[in-house]
């Protein structure tokens, strides 16, 4: 019987894959992988996501493919340092001709969670030496995670979910400059907080007494025919409400707090009809040509799986609406046929 099942899921992998070289893929694209995140440079999908003890980077033309993508383990943490655990929401970014991988740990003592920055000279990340370059943090130097990096008439910022003090009372997005790559400039700049019932909802669908959740998280930059967007997660990602947020830039400074404008609604949430629940954690990425922009993001097959190595990476095509604003539908199906990303 074990020869007999060995074979049926080679059978069942090599249909998988053939499927997917033929244009065509059903989410997952894996089956686990929280925090997904995806850049396209020089021909090639570059993905990764959380792993706590390590940092991962696979290459790939396909994403859709992206399970019989080449990878490489690119550091392994030092032991008994500040950052030697609890590593999360890792995103590598090529910026000015290098490249440079942000990620949040600890010394698993969760209150210590701070980011930290590797960098790599080298064009190929798969090449070359990642370099250890330490901690990356603002004035003041609070609780970090899941740092975003983008470019802004030249000018780079990092958004990201942070404490306001040492106490883990709710997270907020805080935005601020950067001097460089490794390096925040000056002081962060809150742009959002909980505040809607379905950003602090929890498990219980009760508008009038809320459980206490406050998390906004994992902001994520966007832009669209000059229109700038911060796509963040909100409420427990232990919870099936996990959901996505949006804030609209209005403004002319992208520091002034005055200038981000929070929808009132969530933009994307679970949909039982759909069997996918606490999507969340996205990121963005435009397809080979150019033409397309789509979003990946981690959710659950099932309700009550919560916060662990059951949620898994999907990336589905976004539309854009008459304003301006992303449309991303809701989270399809595990039968939903989806066309890959548009090739050149």
């Amino acid at each position: 019987m074990k020869k007999i099942y060995n074979l049926s899921l080679l059978l069942l992998l090599a249909s998988v894959t053939t499927f997917a070289q033929s244009g065509k893929f059903t989410n997952p694209i894996l089956s686990s992988g929280a925090d997904p995140y995806s850049t396209f440079y020089d021909g090639y999908y570059y993905y990764t996501n959380t792993l706590q003890n390590r940092l991962v980077l696979w290459k790939t033309k396909n994403l859709a493919n992206i399970k019989d993508a080449e990878s490489k383990t690119i550091w392994i943490p030092p032991e008994d340092t500040m950052y030697s655990k609890n590593i999360w929401a890792p995103e590598f970014h090529i910026i000015d001709g290098k490249w440079y991988v942000y990620f949040a740990a600890d010394d698993g003592d969760n209150k210590n969670h701070r980011m930290y920055v590797l960098e790599n000279k080298s064009k190929d990340p798969f090449k070359g030496e990642w370099k250890f370059k330490g901690k990356i943090a603002a004035n003041p130097d609070r609780w970090a995670i899941d740092g975003n990096i983008f470019k802004y008439k030249d000018e780079l910022y990092m958004v990201w979910s942070g404490w306001e003090g040492d106490i883990n009372g709710q997270q907020n997005i805080y935005i601020a400059k950067m001097k460089n790559p490794i390096t925040i400039e000056g002081n962060r700049v809150l742009i959002s907080e909980p505040s809607y019932i379905w950003e602090k909802q929890g498990d219980l669908d009760d508008e009038i007494n809320p459980p206490h959740v406050n998390v906004n998280e994992g902001p994520q930059y966007l832009e669209h025919n000059g229109k700038i967007f911060i796509v963040f997660s909100a409420n427990g990602c232990w919870t099936d409400y996990y959901s996505l947020g949006m804030l609209s830039f209005t403004g002319d400074d992208l520091l002034d707090p005055a200038s981000w404008e929070k929808h009132s609604k969530p933009i994307f949430t679970k949909s039982e009809e759909n069997l996918v629940y606490a999507p969340g954690h996205n990121s963005f990425f435009k397809s080979p040509d150019g033409t397309e922009d789509w979003i990946l993001y981690h959710a659950n097959s099932n309700p009550g799986d919560g916060c662990g190595g059951k949620r898994s990476p999907r990336m589905q095509k976004i539309n854009w609406n008459k304003d301006g604003t992303p449309n991303f539908g809701i989270p399809v199906s595990e039968e939903t046929i989806l066309k890959i990303p548009s090739q050149k």
